[in-house]
């Protein structure tokens, strides 16, 4: 008995490790989230453009991202209690006042955060463009989006040309939106 216990459990870790890895590439199917298209040299379109987002401190106003096509679009996810976010406001404004030169903007999308907080946070960090509340994470959720801070580049044509899945870098915006902005709708 003792001598097939040994093989036994030998076995049975061959067995699961095939199990894992046949689940493993049965999960990747064919891959066309937001990375990979960009990867490739294609602009996939925004997620959700048409999902009316509620502006943060007001009780009525709504904002699409489908409204702002022909724009270009800096669309930054984040949240108050997170460092990086922190970092990046000071970039995020400077691309403000840049784009609203080139009929652009940068949008600020809250995830995973209360409103008292984001609304104390666009204070403390003199945010001086829009930013919109996602309530129920679907929005965010839809780019692929887990954590923050996360930012997407969308082109005039309503498409996410680049994308930024960490802390962002004043070179990496700048560059980016250098070869954007000479692109017209």
């Amino acid at each position: 008995m003792r001598r097939l216990v040994l093989p036994a459990l030998v076995l049975c870790a061959a067995a699961a490790l095939i199990a894992l890895l046949a689940f493993g590439v049965a999960g990747q199917g064919n891959n066309t989230s937001i990375d990979s298209a960009l990867a490739h040299g294609l602009r996939p379109p925004v997620p959700n453009a048409n999902k009316a987002l509620p502006v943060l401190g007001s009780p009525t106003r709504t904002e699409r991202i489908a409204d702002l096509r022909g724009k270009l679009v800096v669309l930054n996810v984040f949240a108050s209690w997170c460092d990086p976010c922190k970092a990046e406001a000071p970039i995020l404004e400077r691309a403000q006042r840049q784009l609203v030169r080139h009929d652009g903007t940068v949008l600020g999308v809250t995830y995973l955060d209360n409103s008292a907080d984001s609304e104390q946070f666009v204070r403390q960090q003199h945010i001086n463009y829009p930013v919109v509340r996602d309530t129920d994470e679907n929005f965010v959720r839809s780019f692929g989006t887990s954590g923050v801070p996360e930012t997407f580049v969308i082109d005039r044509q309503g498409r996410i040309a680049a994308v930024r899945r960490y802390q962002l870098t004043g070179g990496w915006l700048t560059q980016t939106l250098a070869r954007l902005l000479d692109q017209r709708a």
